[in-house]
């Protein structure tokens, strides 16, 4: 299955986000590598993702599981060669899977090549692709965004006998792009991934691309002006493929991350997903309706990516003081699943295994507007791992079976580069990819059948939607709709069964039919419609005329 020509083929994507070292060890060293994932594309295929997004796979320190890439345009030695890259892409390619990897244009490991030069003496000609102080007070009050490793956003540089200004950690010098070389640099790194056939890229931590003194350093127009010329040049050269764009903010200030749709094709609603998580806990639609009452429209050509989980903590940068605190005690009571501002937990543990509120989630990911990214692991269930370091405790090993090392690696378990989930509820002899198959109402399949039907109806990913508000508001509907597709959503965020009567007088005479069983439900008439749902349970109609 050749990969369909359309250069807006971001919009109708289903994403799977992994990470190369997680996935599958071919060759015994208890680390995944590129091989062994060329060897489980059939799975992502048979599941119903079309895109596969990869996490860092560069050499590295891996300080940052690496985000602190020491070289840009190979590959991290645990994980392959280039060649093995090469192989994986052509296979995905040859089975219609696009992928999409990891640029990290903000900063650089303290161990690249280009940093090295550039402490080395103040006088080398990299010196000015990094950026420099003899002082800690320039860009003062700028926030520190790892706050609890962090304590100012300079280090002091011994070498060079001046501060270094990073973002992140302080083993990640923020790169000068003030400094047209830094810029063109970069492009040649992407035009080398580029020229290779990746379909397109992640950008890692683009607000904060540019300093200026008296600002926030963050979403300052010559950082749009940097993206505009990255976009200008993809498009000029290489059509059809897209940027993601990772800017964790407010709505309103993301929306200038698509500019005139000529900046980014991509960027993650961030502020969406706590809230998901909240209207569940709550049993009240409120947060998501508000958030997304809040999002400004965007471009015709562009698309929000939403998600659930991923490899960082679910984020709480974006919601308010309360909000953030009601979370923590709802879904972090635990003081170890706290980092940052967010919790380390991946979605079966935060909902108590609870397949009806997995499932309920999972059904709001693939029916609102947006293209929905699911993490690795998260469609079989898979647990977490509180007590590993940093955000380690959701990057554990794919549970691909409940035999040695969970069909992973057929290393000796001591040399995993992570221990198994091995508990009794998340373990993978309880939880595993070969176990879920041979069981049709396992959660595996029920993702399978949810994918395959949204898939089937282009109005999820290019649709419209509006709001029904009834007067029970642990009740959660809307109307998708493009031409002549038409669905309608309802969803009970409550953990007990409700009853609600919608107005669908605009759509007198329809009869909707529910899309998974195909069962045909009374005709829409003058009277309010009523209908009632179980426990957290979701329809999607699909309206038609008869």
């Amino acid at each position: 299955m050749a990969l369909q020509e359309d250069n807006l083929w971001y919009k109708d994507a289903v994403i799977y986000q992994l990470h190369v070292r997680t996935f599958c060890d071919s060759n015994g060293d208890g680390i995944g590598d590129f091989v062994g994932l060329t060897q489980r594309l059939d799975y992502l295929q048979e599941l119903g993702t079309n895109t596969i997004w990869l996490l860092p796979f560069y050499p590295s320190p891996l300080r940052d599981d690496g985000y602190d890439i020491a070289d840009y345009t190979t590959v991290h030695p645990s994980y392959g060669t280039l060649d093995d890259f090469k192989a994986f892409l052509t296979a995905a390619h040859n089975r219609g899977l696009r992928v999409i990897i990891e640029m990290v244009m903000n900063h650089t490991s303290d161990q690249h090549p280009w940093f090295q030069e550039a402490r080395s003496s103040r006088d080398n000609p990299k010196r000015d692709w990094y950026v420099w102080s003899d002082t800690d007070t320039k860009y003062n009050g700028v926030r520190i965004i790892f706050i609890d490793t962090e304590l100012s956003n300079w280090t002091w540089d011994p070498v060079s006998k001046s501060h270094y200004w990073h973002r992140f950690f302080n083993h990640q010098p923020d790169l000068n792009f003030d400094n047209p070389d830094v810029f063109e640099a970069m492009w040649e790194i992407m035009k080398f991934w580029l020229d290779m056939g990746v379909d397109g890229f992640r950008l890692d931590a683009v607000p904060y691309l540019v300093e200026r003194e008296g600002t926030s350093c963050e979403n300052l127009p010559e950082t749009h002006a940097i993206i505009k010329q990255v976009r200008k040049r993809l498009d000029q050269f290489y059509p059809g493929r897209m940027l993601l764009a990772e800017a964790n903010q407010w709505p309103a200030d993301v929306r200038a991350y698509f500019g005139d749709g000529d900046e980014f094709h991509t960027a993650f609603h961030f502020p969406l997903m706590p809230r998901m998580f909240m209207a569940v806990k709550l049993e009240d639609r409120k947060p998501i309706i508000e958030i997304l009452d809040q999002t400004p429209p965007i471009p015709d050509n562009c698309q929000w990516c939403i998600f659930l989980r991923n490899h960082d903590e679910l984020t709480l940068e974006m919601v308010t003081d309360i909000e953030r605190d009601y979370m923590y005690d709802e879904y972090a009571t635990d003081k170890t699943m706290r980092i940052n501002l967010g919790i380390r937990r991946r979605l079966a543990p935060m909902m108590e295994n609870d397949r009806r509120r997995i499932e309920l989630l999972n059904g709001l990911l693939m029916s609102m507007p947006g293209t929905p990214i699911i993490y690795y692991g998260d469609e079989i269930g898979m647990g977490d791992n509180i007590y590993l370091g940093d955000r380690n405790g959701v990057r554990t090993p794919m549970q691909w079976n409940g035999g040695t090392n969970a069909g992973f690696s057929f290393a000796d378990p001591e040399r995993l580069y992570s221990p198994l989930i091995s508990n009794s509820v998340y373990g993978y002899q309880v939880v595993n990819v070969d176990s879920q198959r041979r069981f049709s109402h396992s959660l595996l399949s029920w993702m399978k059948a949810l994918i395959k039907t949204r898939n089937s109806y282009r109005v999820f990913s290019r649709g419209t939607m509006e709001f029904l508000r009834p007067s029970n508001h642990r009740v959660l509907a809307y109307i998708r709709e493009l031409g002549n597709e038409k669905i309608l959503v309802v969803n009970n965020l409550a953990s007990s069964a409700q009853a609600v009567e919608l107005d669908m007088q605009k759509y007198k005479g329809y009869i909707p039919i529910e899309m998974f069983g195909r069962n045909l439900f009374p005709r829409f008439g003058d009277l309010p419609y009523l209908l009632t749902l179980g426990p957290y349970q979701f329809y999607w109609f699909r309206l038609r005329r008869i």
